[in-house]
């Protein structure tokens, strides 16, 4: 499993090696990956819109791609970006 492709840009050598791992998988084993960003925004992540399309073509082949929307688990029932004021603590 490769999780959270996206979150932070690859660099040339890592996307290299990353699309390396997925052309040896490819039709071999199951490869599983989590990412914040659209297949879209791909080329941004790994700095080449044609190493991005060549490893979503591999990816997608007999996958299955699973899209959710909404808020983050992690983030449920917890407020953002209140300040606390002095009355918090009464």
């Amino acid at each position: 499993m490769v999780d959270e492709v996206g979150y932070i840009p690859f660099e040339a050598e890592a996307a290299n090696l990353f699309f390396q791992l997925v052309s040896n998988r490819y039709e071999r084993a199951s490869v599983i990956v989590t990412s914040n960003k659209t297949f879209g925004r791909w080329g941004e992540v790994f700095g080449d819109e044609t190493v991005a399309a060549a490893m979503i073509d591999r990816l997608v082949h007999h996958a299955e791609v699973h899209s959710l929307k909404g808020d983050s688990y992690r983030m449920k029932g917890r407020e953002l970006g209140r300040v606390p004021t002095a009355n918090d603590n009464d």
